[in-house]
């Protein structure tokens, strides 16, 4: 995506090839700065804080930490001692598993001297498979959202949550890839833009919107009900960290109320993910990890009690569809399984 006329990707290998290039997403929207990671524990810090953040870029990010860290020790014990830190770090988001596990399972056969090339190799096909995928859920969503009904001549009014787009993907985004598809297509778009405390994500939507010239406003978290009561929404857009085989969404806290929202005001309510998001070894949100972050966040002190999870899980009966690079699924465990099997659902 072009920032300021220029294209830019959330994360790239740096010219030297020693370390990749990351947009510190902290320091936005007041200001566009990269930061340079070049070993694992920067990597892991960078994660962990936040600086690179959204569950595909997060799983890039690691894949690129893991071939670091092979750089330093290849060893067995040395692979597994990276990948063992860097699972730590979000544990709500499944690309970061199931990238690490991608990265592991391809290098470990292989003699050490070489994993570390190998390593760095797979990372950079991972980040364009998840390019791809964005591209391929864009056009997916695109026609979805294009059949919805809407009063004539009024933009098509869309609510999100959290930051979905290219920031948090490498490029294009999930969530907000159908829209930028739509707006190029010179179809009238609006974007309800969620503030998503406590961390504010919301503004990063708002800055990626603005800089690709998407209408857009930014409302209070608790406004969204309001605005599908009134009918000023057709159709809640959103992406995951974590689905599982069932169907149920781990997201961003404040995702839940979205849907509960939207579903007793008639509202479709989609969620838009790469496959890579789908994690069959969890039947149920249930078994969703949640992350709890530090209280510090919500009250900016540490002398009043607060709790401050970071995700929340959707249940599948409140999904009207699911939106992937391979098309659109009902949230259930048939056509998610149809879709992963390259089937159509």
């Amino acid at each position: 995506m072009n920032v300021h006329g220029v294209p830019h990707r959330s994360l790239r290998e740096a010219p030297d090839g020693g370390a990749i290039l990351a947009v510190d997403q902290t320091r936005l929207p007041g200001e566009f700065l990269e930061c340079r990671l070049g070993s694992i524990g920067d990597v892991a810090d960078a994660i962990t804080a936040m600086r690179v953040r959204g569950a595909p870029l997060i799983g890039i990010a690691a894949a690129y930490g893991l071939a670091l860290a092979l750089r330093d020790d290849p060893s067995d014990a040395g692979l597994d001692r990276a990948t063992d830190l860097l699972g730590a770090t979000r544990p709500t988001a499944v690309n970061l598993a199931w990238a690490l596990d991608r990265v592991g399972e391809m290098v470990r056969p292989l003699p050490p001297p070489v994993r570390a090339e190998a390593a760095w190799r797979s990372a950079g096909a991972i980040a364009e498979s998840e390019v791809a995928a964005c591209l391929a859920i864009g056009r997916h969503g695109a026609e979805l959202l294009r059949r919805l009904e809407r009063p004539a001549g009024r933009a098509l009014q869309i609510l999100t949550h959290c930051n979905a787009g290219w920031l948090a993907t490498v490029d294009w985004g999930t969530a907000l890839a159908p829209i930028y598809r739509l707006h190029d297509a010179g179809v009238p778009v609006h974007v309800w833009v969620s503030e998503t405390r406590p961390r504010n994500q919301g503004l990063l939507t708002a800055w990626e919107l603005g800089a690709h010239g998407v209408p857009f406003t930014v409302i209070a978290d608790n406004a969204a009900g309001h605005l599908l009561a009134r009918r000023n929404v057709d159709a809640v857009l959103v992406g995951a960290d974590r689905i599982t085989r069932s169907g149920d969404v781990g997201n961003k806290i404040g995702t839940l109320l979205k849907a509960l929202a939207a579903r007793e005001f008639r509202v479709p309510f989609y969620v838009a993910a790469p496959l890579s998001t789908v994690d069959l070894s969890i039947r149920d949100g249930a078994s969703i990890p949640i992350e709890e972050r530090s209280p510090g966040e919500v009250v900016g002190t540490s002398t009043l009690p607060a709790i401050n999870p970071g995700f929340d899980v959707t249940p599948a009966s409140f999904v009207t569809a699911i939106i992937t690079e391979r098309g659109v699924a009902a949230a259930t465990e048939a056509a998610l399984a149809a879709l992963r099997a390259g089937d159509s659902a």
